[in-house]
């Protein structure tokens, strides 16, 4: 399924099957995760795309074929390929252990042909071995939704200085549940969190979902929190809701948006700032936040909950995504 720019959705081609170069393996999918960022490709809402475009970046499958100098990996050898495709691994950011700011980077399903297709080429270093616990529908969502989401858990820490006996349990609110947040949820729950999850006002369903995920609280973005968080991730790309996160969150508090694209954040008085408030963005992940989450997910346990499409109703699949009628992951099945 490629993209042409031109607004139309996703058009089913017949492409050649393409040929591993140096340093990189040719995988047979077996499924593909349907991420937010796949709609923000197709609504031409990200610059630089490269056009036509597979889109996809949650992509688990089988080494079919080895380029040269691939030692690591092997024919047959299961994997998941995410959204960071390619580093120079020279820059100043590289070297500095921040390759999710490469300025050369590359990304799959937007630079890089992705997983919405029947093979993938991907680059040897940005390949994973993934937990045999997972089937490959499961394991689909681990790949972004999980691993943007770990990161940006990760980022909340800086809020989270240990308390002394007695000062209660960390409050972390979630803003949009979806893919991301659903694995999220799980993670900060088995780590002794308070959970608080914000969805679109009437969405009965989201609500339901969280609370079986752990959940202390679930209600609508536009209420308030019924205690004062001390973090928040935004995974709706809403940027109206970056001021009602920073009065949720108590002084100290941190605030993280998630998503590679926002509307544009309204302006908000400087009092809801104050009191060394933080607001910080998540961009992209690094091969570190791959291995550390995928080898954490089966012990906590994360559970992945997905509806599966085949590949030619990939277009039913991202409208289903767009207007909220999913619960969980939507996951391209190519067994179907």
């Amino acid at each position: 399924m490629r993209y042409h720019g031109d607004g139309q959705g996703l058009r089913l081609e017949e492409i050649p099957i393409p040929v591993a170069g140096r340093g990189q393996v040719r995988v047979r999918v077996l499924a593909c995760g349907v991420c937010r960022t796949d709609l923000h490709v197709i609504d031409d809402e990200l610059p630089d795309t490269r056009l036509p475009i597979v889109p996809g970046h949650e992509v688990v499958g089988v080494v079919d074929a080895l380029g040269d100098d691939v030692e690591h990996l092997e024919v047959g050898q299961r994997v998941g390929i995410p959204w960071l495709g390619w580093t120079c691994g020279d820059c100043h950011q590289c070297l500095r252990g921040r390759e999710n700011l490469c300025p050369s980077a590359k990304f799959t399903g937007y630079q890089l042909d992705g997983g919405y297709a029947d093979y993938c080429l991907a680059d040897a270093r940005y390949c994973f071995a993934l937990p045999d616990a997972y089937s490959d529908i499961e394991a689909a969502p681990l790949l972004c939704a999980g691993l943007i989401g770990y990161r940006a858990l990760r980022m909340t820490r800086l809020a989270n200085v240990p308390a002394p006996p007695g000062a209660g349990p960390f409050r972390l609110g979630l803003y949009g549940f979806g893919a991301a947040a659903h694995i999220v949820a799980q993670v900060a729950a088995s780590q002794g969190q308070e959970v608080y999850a914000f969805t679109r006002t009437g969405d009965d369903t989201a609500q339901t979902f969280a609370r079986s995920l752990g959940a202390v609280w679930a209600g609508s973005s536009e209420d308030a929190a019924p205690a004062p968080l001390d973090a928040a991730i935004l995974f709706a790309p809403v940027g109206s809701l970056v001021p009602r996160a920073l009065e949720a969150v108590e002084a100290g508090g941190i605030v993280v948006c998630a998503g590679i694209h926002m509307s544009d954040i309204p302006s908000f008085p400087y009092r809801i700032l104050w009191s060394e408030r933080v607001v910080r963005s998540v961009a992209n992940l690094t091969r570190d936040d791959a291995t550390g989450f995928l080898a954490l997910a089966p012990n906590v346990p994360v559970r992945t909950q997905t509806l599966s499409f085949p590949l030619e109703e990939a277009n039913e699949a991202l409208r289903r995504l767009r207007t909220g009628e999913l619960s969980g992951a939507a996951v391209l099945d190519l067994s179907l």
